[in-house]
This record gives C-alpha cells, sequence and structure tokens, in this order.
C-alpha cells in the first residue's frame, strides 16, 4: 500500500459526579426530559456558575494516571456557537490553559507495544440533545445533559491504523473506568469519540487535510468509520480530487461517511476567557491528596503479573478492566493456578461472554465455581475436552464441579490398562492407517490418535495416548 493513514482521536469522557460542572443539578441518566435542567444550566438571566471541585479532582486522577502535567492555573473560557442544544450560545470550556497537558498511553495490537502522545486534557460542559423522533415533522430538545461535567482528552496524530485507534480507544476507556473517573457506559453516551483521520502517500512528512469522524459510541463503529474514511480519501485522492476539511457523521447502516457541516477552526469559536469564572489554581497539596487516593495503575499490576509467569500478553488482556482483573484474582484466590486461570477466563468464559453480549461481571459461572473446575484439571480429574463438558453444564447451572463430574461421568479415565486395550482394538481395527505410519506418514499417526480419544469418549489423557500409541507403533 503507497498510503499512510494519520489518526487523532478527541474523546469525551462523562466525570462520575453526582452534580454537574458548574450547578447542583443531577447527572443520572434516564430521567424525564427537562427535568433536571437548572436555571445556570438553561442560562437564565443573573445566574452564575460554580465550579465542580469533584470534577477538577477526576481531572488531576486521570493526568497523574498518564504521567502530565498537571498546570498550576488553568482558565475556563466561552467557545461560542449556536446551536438549538445549546442554551447559552456558547459553551463553557478550557482553550490556552487547560488542567491537563501532554502525557502518554500505551497500547498493545497483537504483539506490538507503541505509545500515543497525548496533547491535552480540558475540563468542559456538555450541550443538551436534540430529538428528531416522534415529534411529527418537529424536533425537540432535551436540556438534561446540558452542563453535565466532561473531561475532554486530545490525542496527538500518532496512529497509523484502525486497529491502533481501536487499541487506543479501549484503552482509555479502560483506565478511565480503572481510575473511577468515568463509569464508560457507551450506550449512555459516557464515552463518546471523534475520530481525525487524513492520508498522506508513505515517506511524506506533511499531514493531509483531515476530516473528523463525529461521535462514535462504540469501538466496532470507530473501526469501520475510520476504514470507510480513510479508503474514500485515497480514492478522492487518487481520482485527481482534493480533499475539504470537514465534520462527518458515520452511518453504521450503510457503513459510510456523510460531511455534516465544514470544518471550523479554532478561531472561528471566539475564544475568551469566561468573566464570571476567575482562574482555577490547584495547589501542590491538593495534587499530592489526589496522588494518595490513586490506585495500582493497569500497567503495575500488568508488570508483576508478568514477573509471576503470566505472559504480556495474558497480563494485559486481563488488566483491560477492573472487572476481569478481579474476576482472574478471585479465580486464583481460590486454588487455580493463575496460568491456567488466564487461559479459561481469556479462552471459553470470554468467549461464552461475548457469544452471549454479556460483561464479567454478569457472568453465570463466579470465579469461586470456575476455580473448582481448574482445580479438577490440576488434579488430573478432568482432561480437556472432559472440562469443556463440565464448564457447559456449570454454565447452565449453580451446580459445582465435583457435582456437574458426577452427574454426566466426566472423570478422565486414568487406569493405563483400559487405555492400552482401547488402543489395541483401534489398531486392530485400523490395519491400513498402520500401515501407511510405518511407510512414513505422520498425518496417520494424528488420525488414530484421534479414534483413540473417540474410543476412549475424550476421557483419556491424550499425552498418555499419544505415549503408549507411539511404544505400540515402535514394538
Amino acid at each position: 500500500m503507497n498510503w499512510e493513514i494519520v489518526i487523532g482521536l478527541e474523546t469525551h469522557v462523562q466525570l462520575s459526579t453526582a452534580s454537574k460542572i458548574f450547578s447542583a443539578a443531577s447527572t443520572a441518566f434516564g430521567a424525564a426530559p427537562n427535568s433536571q435542567a437548572s436555571a445556570v444550566d438553561i442560562a437564565l438571566p443573573g445566574v452564575l456558575p460554580v465550579l465542580n471541585r469533584g470534577a477538577v479532582e477526576r481531572a488531576i486522577r486521570f493526568g497523574l494516571a498518564i504521567g502530565a502535567k498537571i498546570n498550576r492555573k488553568s482558565v475556563f473560557a466561552r467557545k461560542n456557537y449556536f446551536y438549538p442544544d445549546l442554551p447559552k450560545g456558547y459553551q463553557i470550556s478550557q482553550f490556552e490553559l487547560p488542567v491537563v497537558e501532554g502525557g502518554a498511553l500505551t497500547i498493545r495490537v497483537g504483539d506490538t507495544e507503541k505509545s500515543v502522545r497525548l496533547t491535552r486534557a480540558h475540563l468542559e460542559e456538555d450541550a443538551g440533545k436534540s430529538l428528531h423522533e416522534d415529534f411529527h415533522g418537529m424536533s425537540g430538545i432535551d436540556l438534561n445533559r446540558a452542563g453535565t461535567p466532561l473531561l475532554e482528552i486530545v490525542s496527538e496524530p500518532d496512529m497509523r491504523s484502525a486497529a491502533e485507534a481501536v487499541a487506543y480507544a479501549k484503552a482509555l476507556h479502560s483506565l478511565v473506568t480503572w481510575i473511577g473517573i468515568c463509569d464508560g457506559n457507551m450506550q449512555e453516551g459516557s464515552f463518546r469519540v471523534d475520530a481525525n483521520v487524513s492520508v498522506r502517500r508513505k515517506g511524506e512528512e506533511k499531514f493531509g487535510t483531515r476530516r473528523e469522524i463525529k461521535n462514535l459510541n462504540s469501538f466496532r463503529f470507530l473501526e469501520q468509520a475510520i476504514k470507510y474514511e480513510a479508503q474514500w480519501q485515497i480514492e478522492q485522492i487518487e481520482d485527481g480530487r482534493t480533499i475539504q476539511q470537514a465534520t462527518v457523521l458515520f452511518n453504521p447502516d450503510s457503513g459510510e461517511t456523510k460531511v455534516m457541516r465544514t470544518k471550523e477552526d479554532a478561531h472561528d469559536y471566539r475564544y475568551f476567557p469566561d468573566p464570571d469564572l476567575p482562574p482555577l489554581f490547584i495547589s501542590e497539596d491538593w495534587i499530592a491528596r489526589v496522588q494518595g487516593d490513586m490506585p495500582e495503575l493497569p500497567a503495575a499490576v500488568a508488570a508483576r503479573m508478568v514477573e509471576q509467569g503470566l505472559t504480556p500478553y495474558d497480563a494485559s488482556t486481563l488488566t483491560a478492566s477492573k472487572s476481569l482483573l478481579d474476576y482472574f484474582q478471585a479465580t486464583v484466590a481460590a486454588g487455580a493456578e493463575p496460568k491456567l486461570a488466564a487461559n479459561w477466563i481469556m479462552g471459553e468464559v470470554s468467549a461464552r461472554l461475548n457469544r452471549e453480549e454479556k460483561d464479567i461481571d454478569a457472568s453465570p459461572l463466579s470465579a469461586q465455581r470456575l476455580a473448582g473446575l481448574i482445580r479438577r484439571i490440576m488434579d488430573g480429574t478432568l482432561h480437556n475436552k472432559g472440562a469443556k463438558e463440565a464448564l457447559r453444564h456449570m454454565w447452565e447451572s449453580d451446580a459445582d464441579a465435583d457435582t456437574v463430574i458426577a452427574q454426566h461421568d466426566l472423570k478422565a479415565n486414568t487406569d493405563t490398562g483400559e487405555v492400552e486395550a482401547l488402543i489395541d482394538g483401534v489398531l486392530a481395527a485400523n490395519a491400513a492407517m498402520v500401515e501407511e505410519f510405518k511407510s512414513g506418514k505422520e498425518k496417520a499417526f494424528n488420525a488414530l490418535v484421534g479414534q483413540c480419544m473417540k474410543a476412549a469418549k475424550g476421557k483419556a489423557d491424550p499425552a498418555m495416548v499419544n505415549d503408549i500409541l507411539r511404544k505400540k507403533l515402535a514394538g
């Protein structure tokens, strides 16, 4: 491919405060339209905003987590634009002096690690929401979200593929939920991503003209939108057209991006310091108190797990969310060997959860019951096939591993004499296959192993079968 994709992401993270950033109105999701819009939120004459201390502390916490600079002085500005769901006619945001500057986030794509630089993270208020359904051709405005506290996190254009962008978004989502500043609920709008995408020919230093894909609320849509947009830009340039800077929306049904408006630059918003809000000063003591309340970060936990014998891939996967890590640690605490626990959680358990579109918190198989299953693998009571069958029954009931093994006769056959007799029967019934193996066809051996495991109903130890079978064929 002669083209390089350049991607930077802007992520709006709804902060987990109970009240809004400049008023005492609730941020709870699902209230009746316009029932949580206070006089401050809708900018009635004479009202004044008061900054939510909890929102600031969450911004500081994020800055510390990414190794960023926490500005001791930051300023709130008015970002001026018109839209029906913006009652003030401007949004209170930050421009020249944000709370957080710099920092980086490490991502992993396959076996490759990469550091993505962050430009800034600034506090701002959300706008309301325009509703276009069920209004008989008209639109409705719900101002419940107006004033909801957001941390807008802006990356440098360091990503070069849709896969890297998704890895970054997932790592960021994991981090903000891990440190407790956001609930991460993408369906409710708590974590929304805008993707700035451009293309350039490989070897060029200058960036191409970017287009911004707005309000992507799933990792799948993020990947699809970037892939479509990049290919569209490449085709336009190869056909002799130029790319115009624009804001676009992604349609999940068609899989296409469509222009919403030409893209504004910062000067179009006429930023100026908000006269109703004094500069924000963050003391060293305040930062120290926030630092003291910080949990151990995913990278540190993952490093310790690698020291304890897990692979870097295992460690990064299991620390992708606090809930997943808690489940793994509870499984190990209940007696499961760590590597086996990692394999089963990342394999069979995750596969079943994905099929049922459930999170680990909703797993019908508790960590303690999974540990019971793994202990039976460890002591030789179960082999792989029997263990998978046992897990299926445990998933569909409240029974423990021992009960399921007894009820469904899943215990492994460890009687060497019985296994030898089964193998003798297979060899006698497959003389042609035996001759193929002796003539040098190794595939025939694998076929014989399969026949032996079938005869043993999957209960024999595959290693035992392999060992006995080779000795008999060599005899």
